[in-house]
């Protein structure tokens, strides 16, 4: 028998299979998030502040894809030779940092030596209201879909941070190409989600039908609701929010900003299915958010509709070729 590999069968396909014969059955988007160096993020040019407060929006941002408070954090972080007590402090104040801000009442440090460099390792919990419960309602066909802010400009961002790598190792480091796609460079090394979102929406009564974080692209987003909701799903590609300088920055690199949109990743945005009687109310009192598309019946699958009318299949990392 051939040995099957990770890129034949797709991830998801793989997580799902290995539930196959055992007592558990998958379950919503864990607030977990562990990050290597050398895979995650590169320290010659993260700042290690930044990298702490990064690690912690995003293990935060998928409590509130679960509209839950959060409550307690536990951080183990794995520490290498190379790093000092100074470097780890700094760290630590990056995630101390966004702690405070996402509310956070108990969080919990511990330390272990690592061989392979710093590793970042963080558990969430949050709490979730009674009547948010009782009041999310069913996702339907038509509920639309939104999304927090600008997408492909982490990855974007990323390639101008590897672009000034090589240059300055090469001894021709372009300061202000950095200056210029501050931005992009922005987006991925310190993201950002609004504290309150879900306060807010609790406020408004406004109760998504699905929702997830976006961090592996939106084409993975995307299929991850389809999934969940056992329903398709249309994006729009002259909706998808985009950087002042995403198209600039990708003729430069020949990069389509669309592509890094769809399945460059290390973007930090909340992707929301919001009831269609409720579209109106949502786009008034939450402007920062974009409508890039709805959930639609099963058989349409998800797909990209491109400003001609076409409709694309999603394509995502992680997910079998076939897979509608």
């Amino acid at each position: 028998m051939a040995e099957e590999k990770f890129s034949d069968i797709g991830l998801q396909t793989a997580i799902g299979r290995l539930y196959e014969g055992s007592p558990f059955k998958p379950f919503g988007a864990s607030a977990h998030k562990v990050l290597l160096e050398g895979i995650d993020f590169n320290l010659v040019y993260f700042p290690l502040k930044h990298l702490g407060y990064k690690a912690v929006v995003e293990v935060s941002g998928e409590l509130f894809a679960q509209m839950k408070h959060p409550s307690a954090l536990s951080v183990v972080l794995g520490v290498s030779a190379k790093l000092d007590y100074p470097q780890v402090k700094e760290l630590w104040e990056g995630i101390s940092k966004a702690a405070e801000e996402y509310g956070y009442k108990d969080v919990s440090l511990d330390l272990q030596p690592s061989r392979n460099g710093l590793c970042i390792s963080l558990a969430a919990s949050g709490k979730r209201k009674a009547l948010t419960e009782h009041s999310t309602p069913k996702p339907k066909s038509k509920d639309i879909l939104c999304v927090s802010g600008r997408l492909g400009a982490a990855y974007l961002g990323l390639q101008v941070l590897e672009r000034e790598r090589v240059r300055f190792e090469a001894g021709s480091s372009k300061a202000g190409e950095m200056e210029k796609y501050r931005m992009l460079v922005g987006a991925y090394l310190h993201p950002e989600l609004s504290p309150g979102i879900v306060g807010s929406l609790e406020d408004d009564d406004i109760y998504p039908s699905a929702a997830v974080l976006v961090t592996k692209g939106l084409s993975d987003a995307v299929k991850r609701i389809s999934r969940d909701t056992g329903l398709g799903a249309k994006v729009y590609a002259a909706r998808i929010p985009f950087e002042g300088n995403s198209f600039e920055l990708g003729r430069m690199l020949d990069i389509d900003p669309v592509s890094a949109a769809m399945n460059g990743g290390e973007d930090c945005q909340l992707l929301l299915a919001i009831p269609i009687l409720q579209a109106e109310k949502f786009r008034r009192d939450f402007q920062t958010f974009d409508v890039i598309g709805h959930l639609a019946q099963p058989e349409a699958g998800t797909v990209l509709v491109t400003p001609t009318g076409a409709e694309l299949p999603l394509k995502a990392q992680g997910w079998p070729e076939n897979e509608e």
